[in-house]
């Protein structure tokens, strides 16, 4: 699978300065969605990835009970951090950086949120196994988490946790989460001092869209995909750079600041989670995988029954869906001068190659998506083998990397 790598290189280490000039980025945008409350009757969760290691793949990596699919920095050759996946049991977790529950005193602050998830998708076949592990592990780990968790029951909750005490939050409670759905960023609703926290714009964002969602009977994963994930409202400032009018001038094109959106500039990955029916179709548990910024690349399923991830999303290096999405990102931010890595270029988003990048992304994401439901009803009926599911997926996944290859041929 070629690609221009010297286009996905220089993206790469432009999102490398990025994190020179800000610091260890490491917020994330999350949702859960209680099997009640979802459009389709499966829970569903979601991880917008914000980070400054600009290349992510997924994993197939083996556990002591149970062998699961995993979303990893590619430097991190034996996949030792996860940053969200999901089991052959049908238990995924993900998690968000919540600085307010760690101890500056005792230098605690998350560092070790990754490895407890690889952990966690070993030993979890569902939330209470979970929980327990919590009970098992306190005060042994460096946590400082937002940890979300879904399992082939329809349990779907949020677990507060820092190095020594954690707090559960579910979406069957009436008392947090009276519709079903709770959501998160950066910050935690037991810390002790909120004012330490990050996120509090995105999550007032993300809580709006979600209640909208909800009250039209949209809770699915096309909403996450399409109006939360590649979302860059900023309602502080009442910016919406799709609705706007694009300048007469091309030298003076329309830019809008990615910092506090949805999609952010420094977003590097998406993962949507669809839950298992029940506990006896645990094979039916969906991982989607966005590789690359929102705006820049398209989702494809995994299922950890198949025993593999497609070659597509993972790679010796980096992934070659992250290459494609990277390539284009390089082009929709141009200026790399102080700051400017910040600002994306709306003219160029709406307008490449005459209809723009979202509509060539959501072509090639709706053949994905149309494929993946017709097959997953056909498998609801009769179960399928892993090698089926791990053919498909490979097909779907190839599938989408060719298409993006040739809409985005001219930025290679």
């Amino acid at each position: 699978m070629p690609i221009n790598r010297s286009r996905a290189l220089k993206a790469a280490l432009t999102v490398a300065g990025m994190a020179l000039a800000a610091g260890a980025a490491r917020p994330c945008t999350l949702a859960l969605v209680s099997a009640k409350a979802s459009a389709n009757g499966r829970a569903l969760m979601w991880k917008n990835r914000d980070t400054s290691s600009p290349n992510n793949k997924l994993m197939f990596l083996k556990g002591p009970k149970h062998d699961f699919a995993a979303l990893v920095n590619s430097e991190d050759l034996a996949g030792d951090e996860v940053w969200g996946g999901q089991n052959t049991a049908g238990f995924a977790i993900m998690n968000s950086q919540a600085a307010d529950l760690g101890d500056a005193s005792k230098k605690l602050d998350g560092a070790g949120n990754g490895a407890f998830m690889r952990l966690a998708l070993g030993e979890c076949a569902t939330v209470r196994d979970f929980e327990a592990l919590l009970v098992r592990e306190k005060g042994k780990w460096d946590l400082t988490a937002n940890f979300g968790v879904i399992d082939a029951e329809g349990g779907a909750c949020f677990f507060e946790t820092g190095p020594s005490s954690f707090e559960k939050f579910d979406t069957r409670d009436p008392r947090v989460a009276p519709f079903g759905t709770i959501v998160r960023t950066n910050f935690a609703f037991t810390s002790r001092d909120p004012m330490l926290g990050g996120g509090f714009d995105r999550f007032e964002r993300i809580s709006r869209l979600v209640d909208a969602a909800r009250a039209q009977g949209r809770l699915d994963l096309r909403f996450i995909l399409r109006d939360a994930a590649r979302d860059l409202v900023n309602d502080k400032i009442h910016s919406h750079p799709l609705a706007r009018p694009l300048p007469d001038d091309p030298a003076a094109p329309l830019y809008v600041h990615t910092s506090d959106t949805l999609n952010r500039n420094t977003s590097v990955s998406v993962i949507v989670f669809e839950g298992a029916p029940s506990r006896d179709r645990a094979d039916l548990a969906t991982m989607w995988v966005l590789l690359g910024q929102p705006v820049t690349g398209v989702a494809v399923p995994v299922w950890p029954a198949s025993g593999q991830v497609p070659a597509a999303t993972a790679g010796p290096k980096t992934a070659p869906l992250n290459d494609v999405a990277r390539a284009v990102a390089a082009y929709l931010y141009p200026d790399e001068r102080g700051r400017m890595w910040q600002y994306l270029n709306v003219t160029r988003l709406r307008t490449f190659d005459g209809e723009g990048v979202l509509a060539k992304l959501f072509r090639v994401e709706d053949r994905a998506l149309e494929r993946t439901a017709a097959k997953w009803a056909e498998w609801a009926a009769k179960k399928p083998t892993a090698a089926e599911m791990a053919a498909f997926q490979e097909s779907v996944a190839a599938e989408a990397y060719e298409a993006l290859r040739k809409e985005f041929a001219a930025l290679r």
